[in-house]
């Protein structure tokens, strides 16, 4: 079958590496994709919401399915859009609806949900202007940390954890009345800080049945030790030696389960990925957040280690037989670094030139390109996170320290990468 593939990062680099490995795959293009995508198939220069452009190129192209990458496209529509349209229904889109999207796309609708369907999460309590004096009261009464999220889609800058109530207050009347994050701060909610250790949890769900895919814990401070601003990620780890079978049993019966079920007495449409953001607190597992996607750069340990064939694995959820599917996994410890523009997640430049691609292979190691493009016959920077090199190994440290060795082959102007990703579980 001909697959499109929505999205320009690391994960779809990653999630194209896999699909091309499947023989059902004949021809794989993605939208818009970059200069790693380029190497497994067909970049084509569409907008992730760019609807009706995506739709003619799936008709000129003969496409059967969509993979959506990215949260943008499903949480405005792309799932309704072309099953709402007769010549592009045929087509299966992997991904929520529009309406199921907002587990992800509002904070206040998916902590509404949680409390609904008796799914465990931190205290709360949300805010809009014409509620500013209630909320700073709210703020006030709140054990330190206080956590404050937009509701809405802040391209992962939402969130902030306010060290005493000053900050909390501060912050909070720049998010509500001065929008600092716009549209998406219209509405705040004010959470209690979870203490424990944070993991990322997927499962791929048809909306009836569901397989867990390997879990994962990513980095998103910038700097060594968990150190300064916060990135949309460093690297990643899988699997997770403080995981074991006690602890996925009550995430499976607690939350996974109570959140499939809950969507179905919702009536949402619900074909794709459940990332589960979640705290480990001394065993008990709580839901710090929902995403509609695969998270970057989680994707690129968690699909290494999935051995299935990928294309399988969507068409069944794409025709309600995850029930017939096992999922086999890699048991080897998988770690990617990423490296990152000088200056990120600040200001940086783009169109630096990447050298020791080449030159930089192993066998047991996987360069995943993410902000990148070609211009004639380089390959240059194109974004704050640029490439990910992801590798395998017996145990975490000689998993990161592979993909450490690899990173030091590559070089562009201004290139950084954390070398300690993984520092907790070194035995080393």
């Amino acid at each position: 079958m001909n697959i499109l593939l929505i999205g320009a990062g690391g994960r779809e680099h990653t999630l194209a590496w896999k699909l091309t490995q499947s023989q059902l795959c004949n021809h794989l293009f993605i939208a818009p994709g970059n200069a790693g995508t380029a190497l497994c198939g067909t970049n084509l220069h569409i907008a992730v919401s760019d609807f009706d452009e995506l739709g003619k190129a799936c008709l000129q192209n003969e496409v059967d399915m969509i993979f959506v990458g990215p949260e943008e496209p499903l949480v405005k529509g792309i799932y309704d859009h072309f099953k709402g349209d007769k010549e592009l229904e045929h087509i299966h889109v992997i991904g929520p609806s529009k309406s199921a999207s907002q587990l992800e796309g509002s904070k206040a609708y998916a902590k509404d949900f949680m409390k609904r369907h008796n799914i465990p999460t931190a205290a709360y309590a949300e805010f809009t202007s014409d509620k500013y004096l209630e909320g700073v009261d709210y703020i006030k009464k709140q054990t330190l940390p206080v956590v404050l999220k937009a509701d809405g889609l802040a391209a992962g800058k939402g969130v902030l954890i306010c060290q005493n109530h000053l900050e909390a207050v501060s912050e909070f009347d720049l998010m509500l009345l001065q929008s600092k994050f716009g549209e998406a701060g219209k509405k705040v909610v004010i959470e209690e800080f979870l203490k424990g250790i944070e993991l990322s949890v997927f499962v791929l769900t048809d909306g009836e049945n569901y397989v867990l895919l390997p879990e994962a814990k990513d980095y998103k401070r910038v700097g060594e030790a968990d150190a300064g601003l916060n990135t949309g990620g460093m690297g990643a780890v899988s699997p997770l030696p403080f995981v074991d079978a006690a602890f996925m049993k009550k995430v499976k019966e607690r939350i996974i389960e109570p959140t499939i079920t809950g969507l179905k007495k919702d009536k949402q449409v619900y074909k794709g990925i459940i990332f589960l953001g979640l705290m480990n607190d001394n065993g008990e597992p709580k839901v710090i957040e929902y995403n509609c996607r695969l998270g970057d750069p989680e994707t690129e340990v968690v699909i290494p280690r999935i051995k299935n064939d990928l294309v399988e694995l969507l068409l069944a959820t794409a025709e309600q037989r995850l029930n017939e599917v096992k999922i086999e996994f890699d048991q080897r410890a998988v770690a990617t670094v990423v490296a990152v523009s000088g200056g990120y997640p600040g200001d940086y430049e783009k169109g630096k030139i990447i050298r020791g691609l080449q030159d930089s292979t192993l066998e047991d190691s996987i360069i995943f390109h993410s902000g990148t493009k070609k211009v004639g016959d380089d390959i240059v920077t194109n974004g704050g996170r640029v490439l990910a090199v992801t590798s395998y190994g017996a145990d975490i440290p000689e998993a990161v320290e592979l993909s450490n060795y690899i990173m030091e082959q590559l070089d562009f102007e201004g290139m950084y990468f954390r070398s300690d990703i993984g520092y907790e579980f070194s035995n080393r």
